[in-house]
């Protein structure tokens, strides 16, 4: 196997162990944010989680022990922001957090739709940080998910995104409502509201064309 395909299976062996991860946390009534944050001693359930991954997936635990070396390597690179920071995150293009009474993956129908907050790298943290929280819990939206700082090849600006997702985007007032919230945590400008479908059809930002079906 050469070397871009062994990076290939660990970036994938990386975001299935991370999964895995999240909702074993998740039915511990915990989250890795919390335990980051709270400066917690989480090495012995990276351990087991990770013993529970490589009996699922010894391939893959095989290309993440080759990458990192141990999990004690795999540890530390969690406990400091790893899938938590979206400026110290590497590994995954993508940062996600969903509403306490939302199973992942239940946002993403035409129903849906997300305002756009586009940013640069020393606003992304710390906003992240205001809307992960008020989304866990249950304040904000039904889901919401920042760029971090692994290069994304179908990225169309330079800038950190964070996107904030509300159920049904015919509901103007309660679309409206996480509008409001979000410029309660500082997003003053103007910002633009685009409806799933939209993006399910490929239509992006083009010169002379609106996709954005609200703007406030």
């Amino acid at each position: 196997m050469g070397e871009a395909e062994e990076g290939d299976l660990s970036d994938v062996a990386y975001g299935l162990f991370e999964i895995l991860l999240n909702r074993v946390l998740r039915e511990q009534g915990r989250s890795l944010f919390e335990l980051v944050e709270a400066g917690s001693d989480f090495r012995d359930d990276i351990g087991a989680i990770f013993a529970r991954f490589a009996s699922d997936y010894p391939a893959l635990a095989e290309a993440l022990t080759s990458r990192f070396g141990s999990t004690d390597a795999l540890y530390r690179l969690l406990y400091e922001g790893e899938g938590v920071i979206p400026t110290k995150t590497t590994l995954m293009y993508w940062i996600v957090q969903d509403a306490p009474d939302i199973a992942p993956g239940e946002m993403d129908d035409e129903m849906a739709g997300k305002w756009l907050i586009f940013l640069q790298d020393d606003r992304v943290d710390e906003l992240w940080r205001k809307v992960r929280n008020a989304t866990a819990s249950g304040e904000l939206g039904i889901s919401a998910k920042v760029s971090t700082a692994k290069p994304n090849p179908e990225s169309r600006d330079e800038r950190k995104v964070i996107y904030v997702y509300t159920r049904d985007w015919a509901n103007e007032p309660n679309v409206m409502r996480v509008r409001e919230r979000l410029r309660e945590m500082g997003v003053i400008e103007r910002i633009g509201y685009k409806r799933n479908i939209e993006t399910f059809r490929g239509e992006y930002s083009e010169k002379g064309k609106k996709v954005t079906y609200y703007s406030a």
